[in-house]
């Protein structure tokens, strides 16, 4: 594990920071160590607000907020009016964290905060991750990918500091399971949250994702939930042909990152 004493010394040489915060463990990492080392006149963590963000990310960002005195600035975005980010292509991520930044630069300017931070990881440099474009065109700054740390190294971290997310499944946005080249719309981003936490309440755990497809939805669940999928299949098929789905299968590979890009089609 990475000495937490490190990113706090890290993050106090950039003067007054506001944090562009989801409620990840990534970010979360970042919430708890900058409240702690900068305090309330020093740290902001600011959380976009829209229909991509579901009911149950938001609570859980909250809740660790109160939980550890992270100050906190929910500011709505307008990703959905921008119609480049509303088709949805593969770079969708970079006309969000476009709009998103643009706001955090705007409340950073208004506030006399220094930087503004990120919580990107090591890892994710190497992935396909298009928003990272957008943070560097902001000038947006990254400390845990700056020092190094892995997504292991962070959530070891978190772990140590008691924060009670720190082996959660990751939980990109809701548009993130619109298939690239279908429009993204509130109404199809309530349909997978909507999907989500059903299957959830259902006793499904660990990594899921419900792909949407149009009229299809494609469920993507760790191979050792097949099994309490498959148990309710009749309830899965009626209560997603209730949410406005003509057809509801579970992808026989399982759950993967960017499920979407390795298969747009069903």
């Amino acid at each position: 594990m990475r000495d937490t004493g490190t990113l706090a010394a890290h993050l106090g040489g950039l003067g007054r920071v506001m944090l562009g915060y989801s409620g990840g463990v990534d970010s979360s990492l970042l919430a708890v160590v900058g409240a702690q080392a900068l305090g309330p006149e020093r740290f902001l963590a600011v959380l976009g607000v829209s229909p991509s963000l579901s009911a149950s990310q938001l609570a859980q960002a909250e809740q660790l907020a109160t939980q550890f005195g992270i100050p906190l600035l929910m500011l709505p975005t307008q990703e959905l009016e921008d119609p480049r980010y509303a088709a949805n292509p593969t770079n969708r991520c970079y006309y969000c964290k476009t709009e998103l930044w643009h706001r955090l630069r705007a409340e950073a300017s208004a506030r006399g905060f220094d930087a503004i931070i990120d919580g990107t990881n090591a890892d994710d440099l190497g992935e396909h991750r298009p928003g990272g474009a957008a943070g560097r065109e902001h000038g947006i700054q990254s400390p845990l990918a700056e020092l190094g740390w892995t997504k292991a190294m962070v959530r070891d971290a978190a772990r140590a500091l008691a924060i009670p997310i720190w082996d959660a499944p990751a939980a990109p946005c809701l548009a993130s399971r619109v298939e690239y080249g279908l429009a993204v719309t509130a109404d199809r981003l309530q349909q997978v949250e909507a999907g989500e936490a059903w299957l959830r309440a259902r006793g499904v755990s660990g990594n899921l994702r419900v792909r949407h497809h149009g009229a299809v939805a494609r469920l993507e669940v760790e191979p050792d939930q097949f099994a309490a999928v498959d148990a309710q299949w009749n309830e899965v098929e009626r209560f997603f042909r209730s949410l406005g789905f003509d057809t509801v299968v579970r992808d026989p590979a399982g759950y993967r990152r960017g499920g979407l890009l390795q298969l747009t089609v069903v």
